[in-house]
């Protein structure tokens, strides 16, 4: 909690008009009584008409300052407890938003999600409470001690047994209640876990037949939320009527002290009222501070899991000076690279050794989980290598500004993510300052003009969330136009050809190759006819280099590649 209350510092004015008011407020709560025994003990027994109808005017103008008071607490505390919340989720989503693939599977997806609203929108919710309750309370609390006892220290002197005993009750309901209060959010992180997996998996739930499983799965989450919760709720209330049973037999302790000392020392029917007013203050302000306590142990939660996020350590960080290259453009080479995923004990690439040139198309082709996607994510750097170096336009790329190195790459990953959008803005997503003519040109070259002119509104058509009112193959085609559309000196294709058909597959690989002429080309494919034609073909198999050279030097040299190359093409079309 101490680096959420540390950003309290950006709201020191409003902090202080928060002060203030709660101050003014309280003072006018507190003066009420005062008077209330004025007019009971001078006017009524005095039967002063004038007096009461003074005093009672000063009574509704002290009202209607506490009334003011109380409004411009809640106005300033909303504002702080959401000026704090935008500030913290903002930071949150800067962190994440430069998180490896490693930080993200280490929280993951659902989790993230989680602890940027949830999490966040916890503590906004508490620290309006406290900003409210933390002044409010301590103040009236010793206050109203202090003026109920220069009224009658012998009545007062009930508060003595009655507030330990609501202590006492407090702390043993908090006790039961503030472990089932932090359980709460990760409840709540396994109920969004499985409405992601369901929602993102629905078609493969739909194929399956796995509905029933799916909703009891989802009820046992549920049902155990909402147990937790109902225990939580259980706890809490006993809170009220036994805090209310308490206050009703601190005033029937008060009538009894003063019903005692009438005849001894007799006590004005003012001063009594005035008394029962300041030990109901006091006793509802105890109650609001237990509130407060109940509430901190889910939002404490809350925050050390923002906090977790925050203090993550990027694993992929800026150098403190970054290098430029020397004139170099597109020049791609892997020295001795070895890669191991966090926690693995095999590498996922071993000892791999290449050199790309402008101009030049280079493949990698494998089997599935033969570590060809770990390898061109460490041309971007979404990881970074344990071994040896990769090294683009002469300068290793930890030695780069990220932005200044993926700004060389145009990379096309090989699940298609769009955005929520037109299609020319998806597009532009690769270059914000692309005109409408090199959108469309980019749009071409990766054949994908046919079905966007195809559509009502062409270019200014609505992409759904994640693409999903276009195909996979269309879905494809706009992914390779974002990377188009930027001009890079280095194009990665993770298999961003898969679903395309032959004939647009064809058409599209020899449109690139008029555009990327001057640019490295670096394809991951499945198939061997989208990378017949490529300079170098690299065959990976369990993170190895099994060979390496053109088309017909690895059908005679490397016998993973001419396996790969039977499975898929006749004697015709290998011997063509």
């Amino acid at each position: 909690m101490k680096k959420i209350f540390a950003e309290l510092k950006m709201f020191r004015l409003q902090l202080l008009c928060v002060f203030v008011s709660v101050a003014a407020g309280v003072g006018a709560t507190l003066g009420l009584p005062t008077y209330l025994s004025d007019i009971v003990n001078k006017g009524i027994a005095g039967k002063d008409m004038n007096y009461i109808l003074h005093t009672g005017l000063i009574m509704l103008g002290i009202a209607i300052l506490g009334m003011v008071c109380n409004i411009t607490t809640g106005f300033f505390a909303s504002r702080i407890a959401l000026g704090l919340g935008k500030n913290v989720r903002s930071k949150v989503f800067k962190k994440v938003e430069y998180f490896s693939q490693a930080e993200i599977d280490t929280f993951s997806t659902a989790s993230l999600i989680t602890r940027t609203n949830n999490d966040i929108t916890q503590v906004q919710n508490f620290m309006v409470m406290f900003l409210r309750i933390i002044l409010t309370a301590p103040i009236m609390c010793v206050v109203g001690i202090l003026l109920a006892y220069s009224k009658n220290p012998k009545m007062s002197s009930i508060l003595v047994v009655s507030m330990p005993v609501m202590i006492f009750i407090i702390s043993l309901i908090g006790r039961r209640a503030m472990p089932l209060s932090r359980k709460m959010q990760s409840k709540i992180d396994r109920i969004n876990l499985i409405m992601r997996e369901k929602l993102s998996g629905i078609r493969v739930i739909r194929a399956f037949g796995t509905e029933d499983y799916e909703e009891k799965r989802f009820d046992t989450a549920n049902k155990d939320l909402m147990n937790n919760a109902v225990k939580m709720m259980h706890a809490m209330s006993l809170l009220g009527p036994s805090l209310i049973l308490v206050l009703n037999l601190t005033v029937v302790g008060l009538l009894w002290r003063a019903g005692q000392g009438i005849r001894t020392e007799p006590v004005m029917p003012g001063d009594i009222l005035a008394i029962i007013q300041y030990v109901m203050q006091i006793m509802m302000s105890v109650t609001m501070l237990s509130m407060i306590f109940v509430m901190y142990p889910r939002c404490a939660a809350s925050a050390d899991r923002i906090c977790q996020v925050l203090d993550t350590d990027n694993s992929i960080k800026n150098p403190e000076q970054p290098r430029q290259s020397a004139g170099q453009k597109g020049c791609l080479t892997f020295r001795d690279v070895s890669f191991y995923f966090p926690g693995a004990k095999e590498p996922a690439v071993s000892h791999v050794s290449f050199e790309a040139k402008p101009g030049e198309t280079t493949a990698v082709i494998g089997s599935t989980g033969s570590g060809k996607t770990a390898l061109v994510g460490l041309i971007p750097r979404f990881y970074d290598v344990q071994e040896g170096e990769v090294l683009v336009d002469g300068v290793n790329v930890k030695d780069y500004d990220l932005k200044d190195l993926r700004r060389k790459i145009g990379y096309v990953p090989q699940k298609a993510l769009l955005f929520k959008g037109t299609i020319a803005e998806n597009i532009r997503f690769g270059d914000d300052s692309a005109n409408d003519e090199r959108v469309r040109e980019a749009a071409a070259i990766a054949q994908s003009t046919d079905f966007i002119e195809d559509k009502p509104d062409g270019f200014d058509s609505q992409i759904a969330q994640g693409g999903s009112n276009v195909s996979g193959g269309q879905r494809q085609r706009l992914a390779i136009a974002r990377a188009i559309v930027r001009k890079p000196e280095i194009y990665v294709f993770d298999d961003s050809f898969s679903a395309l058909d032959f004939k647009t597959d064809s058409a599209l690989r020899q449109a690139l190759a008029a555009e990327t002429g001057a640019a490295t080309v670096v394809i991951v494919a499945q198939r061997v006819s989208t990378i017949m034609n490529a300079d170098r073909i690299i065959v990976m198999d369990e993170g190895k280099v099994m060979g390496m050279g053109t088309h017909r030097e690895l059908l005679k040299t490397c016998e993973t590649y001419q396996e790969i190359v039977r499975s898929q093409l006749s004697e015709e079309e290998m011997s063509a």
